[in-house]
């Protein structure tokens, strides 16, 4: 299989950014999120408004072009949401079956379904998508689309709503199953109406960050920013079925493979001589990584969040994994923390992974990236090494660094190849690498303060201007292959 280089986007964090606000998609959760005088106010998300952004729906050719001149082979974008269906698809009557647990076994969408579909979506948006889809196949790129970006319809998802009254908020996003079904209509409407452009498709990019972050870390300024364990596990148990019930509606329009995008973080004990640092370590692989991994793959579902497995063979439905890295975790024992999930007993130690100090040194000697998140090239071998278990195709999806001054990002990039060579000659099948991100972006909660790209972005101008030394790196490597 011809190996793919390649970079990543998602809708939300690009799109967004033309002089005459025409292209502005207020309909998403993300959009009312950040913009909520209260988050802007206790600093939980930064005031940068992403119709400040780098405005990639106008610019997706000048985007494409210096992708192909990096001298890569495929390109990984998002198809949002609330762009298709800026309203509500709940008039789409759909048969609904469910198994003895009460899980969604089977959504049928008829071909009516999709022509009433047809009425409510946005055409505009769906051109507009279907022009960069065959943009990028023009230029020969392979395309992998994924179909949900951390950003939901306001419709499905009010978070402002859903933070001032939980019980009464009418738009619950992933707590709410309804969410599933018209999750799977708008799936399989998209399917219908973009396959002969798409090469591969992914239902879900790092489904356990909704989860994490929207409902255990409410300081972080992550939509809805609520404290709420019971809502986490109904987000995570209605994601999974969702994956397994939108798998089933692309193929029955699709040939193409369907996988899911994790950002699989190894877990390392703080002291692995202690049994319970240990512990501690196998919990947070249990809880962030193989709730997923196990439920997708086997079709064995942790439906109480405890460690214990169900056989759910309907939710077995996954042909690849896609794994973003950035960096690990370090963890200590706590004592549970919350009722609901008994296997959360583990903290990040300061100062490794994703809790260290910007621009600063690890315990560990490792440096740290703007963002504080620590340079821990290992990593992507150990968790890569873990989703070979499950022997489905594998693609790191994620890859990158935020380094505004261009000063580790080179032997950033370097370093993380080196692991997916080491990978591949140890006999695992890594078919593709993609670098987080061609340019740079707005970077949720954190604004543009943030800067990932391998192109800086002029954010009056929206001129795209070369990192060199990465941009030569990147281009280098590419040109050099990973055998």
């Amino acid at each position: 299989m011809e190996f793919y280089w390649g970079v990543v986007q998602s809708a939300f964090q690009f799109e967004m950014g033309d002089p005459y606000r025409k292209n502005i998609d207020t309909r998403s959760d993300w959009w009312h999120w950040v913009r909520d005088p209260y988050n802007i106010k206790n600093e939980l998300v930064s005031g940068d408004l992403p119709e400040e952004g780098i405005n990639n729906y106008d610019l997706y050719e000048i985007d494409h072009r210096l992708a192909k001149d990096l001298g890569l082979n495929a390109y990984q974008l998002t198809i949002e949401w609330s762009r298709i269906f800026p309203c509500p698809t709940f008039s789409v009557d759909v048969k609904v079956e469910r198994d003895g647990y009460g899980l969604i076994k089977r959504i049928k969408i008829k071909k009516e379904n999709l022509e009433e579909l047809d009425q409510l979506a946005n055409h505009r948006e769906v051109e507009h998508y279907l022009n960069v889809l065959r943009n990028l196949k023009k230029l020969g790129f392979t395309t992998f689309v994924t179909l949900n970006h951390q950003t939901n319809p306001i419709w499905i998802h009010d978070p402002i709503a859903v933070r001032a009254n939980f019980q009464k908020a009418r738009a619950r996003g992933w707590v709410d199953e309804k969410t599933i079904v018209e999750f799977v209509k708008y799936v399989a409407y998209v399917a219908w109406k973009f396959d002969q452009y798409v090469d591969y498709w992914a239902t879900f990019d790092e489904p356990m960050v909704t989860v994490e972050l929207g409902y255990l870390a409410p300081y972080v300024g992550w939509p809805p920013g609520i404290l709420n364990p019971s809502a986490a596990k109904r987000a995570i148990i209605n994601q999974i079925v969702a994956h397994a019930r939108a798998y089933d509606a692309i193929k029955e329009y699709s040939s193409k493979p369907v996988g899911i995008i994790l950002n699989i973080i190894p877990a390392y004990p703080f002291d692995p001589n202690d049994p319970k640092h240990v512990k501690a370590a196998e919990n947070y692989d249990l809880f962030h990584n193989r709730l997923f991994l196990e439920a997708v793959n086997r079709g064995n579902v942790d439906l109480e969040v405890t460690g214990e497995y169900t056989k759910i063979p309907h939710l077995k439905r996954n042909d690849w994994i896609g794994n973003n890295y950035y960096t690990r975790e370090v963890v200590k024992h706590i004592e549970p923390k919350y009722e609901e999930l008994p296997l959360v007993t583990f903290v990040g130690v300061e100062g490794y992974g994703y809790s260290g100090n910007p621009n600063s040194i690890s315990p560990d000697n490792n440096p740290t990236s703007d963002f504080g998140w620590e340079v821990f090239p290992q990593g992507l071998y150990d968790s890569t090494l873990e989703a070979a278990e499950y022997k489905k195709d594998i693609f790191i999806t994620e890859n990158g660094i935020a380094d505004s001054k261009d000063i580790l990002r080179p032997r950033y990039i370097v370093d993380h190849v080196r692991e997916v060579k080491r990978l591949i000659e140890n006999g695992i099948k890594v078919g593709g690498y993609f670098h987080w991100a061609l340019t740079d972006n707005y970077e949720w909660a954190m604004g543009f303060k943030i800067r990932f790209g391998l192109y800086e972005v002029d954010l009056i101008t929206k001129e795209r201007i070369p990192r060199r030394r990465s941009v030569e790196t990147y281009k280098m490597i590419v040109a050099e292959g990973i055998e």
